[in-house]
């Protein structure tokens, strides 16, 4: 055995997977949202999954985060299947999610939701008692850590769109998460705000913290993402480096050709 050759196979076996996705698929009738997608998500990288609308994209998310339940295929977090558990337990093996659309309860305080969405006891969690003092500084050290602090104490229905997107973020980070699964979060806000979230993202990465991101911004796929999985019409079509995926046929042909182009221009 050659000397490279030996050394590529001893990379491979030291990428430890945290998420495997086998085969899964999701069918509405008829509809295959997912039709037998298979990737990995490697410890310690960012991997962004991204492909036209409609691609099944969102719903493979859903569908890893048990929001929906898949019609086949398996889901394993460090090895262990979890394509059985209820959202919740997922949660507490260490895998959390935002979505695109905000569900911040607009009459609670940042603060509050940022307790109350993370707590990992399922409904039950919404009856507890008021928020302990242990549950206030460890929420309080992850506003901090955002830059948000100031909104600590500011109802839900008087955050912009950006910062809700930061409270989202917060939530996650309250279930203490080996990986967090981010769904479009650079969707709709403004460039700056954009340069906080890319940055919260990298720190969160340095720090140890496994993401998954499903985004249309391809800059920012390119600029943050260590790995890309690429789906189109339910299944994965390509996986590797952006710049393997940039330079993929049938990547061109589905998805990124026009995008690319248009960033060229």
């Amino acid at each position: 055995m050659s000397a490279s050759r030996h050394s590529c196979e001893l990379k491979e076996r030291e990428v430890e997977r945290m998420l495997e996705v086998r085969n899964l698929c999701k069918h509405y009738g008829g509809i295959r949202a997912v039709d037998g997608a298979s990737f990995t998500v490697e410890k310690g990288s960012i991997t962004a999954l991204i492909g036209p609308n409609g691609a099944g994209k969102t719903t493979a998310f859903n569908c890893i985060s048990r929001t929906v339940t898949p019609t086949s295929g398996e889901i394993r977090l460090d090895g262990d299947r979890i394509d059985h558990l209820r959202p919740h337990k997922v949660t507490a093996r260490g895998l959390s999610r935002t979505f695109q659309i905000s569900r911040n309860l607009a009459d609670m305080t940042v603060i509050e939701n940022v307790i109350v969405q993370s707590r990992v006891d399922g409904w039950s969690g919404l009856f507890r008692p008021a928020m302990s003092a242990e549950e206030k500084d460890k929420a309080m050290s992850i506003l901090e850590f955002l830059g948000i602090t100031r909104i600590a104490y500011e109802d839900g229905h008087n955050l912009s769109y950006g910062q809700k997107k930061l409270m989202d973020l917060a939530a996650l980070l309250m279930s203490d998460p080996k990986i967090i699964l981010l769904d479009e979060p650079a969707g709709g806000v403004n460039p700056s705000l954009l340069e906080e979230i890319i940055g919260h993202i990298r720190a969160l990465n340095e720090k140890g913290l496994t993401v998954l991101i499903v985004e249309h911004n391809m800059d920012l796929i390119m600029r943050l993402s260590h790995k890309v999985v690429v789906m189109a019409q339910g299944r994965v079509i390509c996986s590797g480096t952006p710049d393997v995926v940039r330079q993929d046929p049938q990547v061109l042909e589905a998805y990124l050709g026009g995008v690319l182009e248009a960033e060229a221009a």
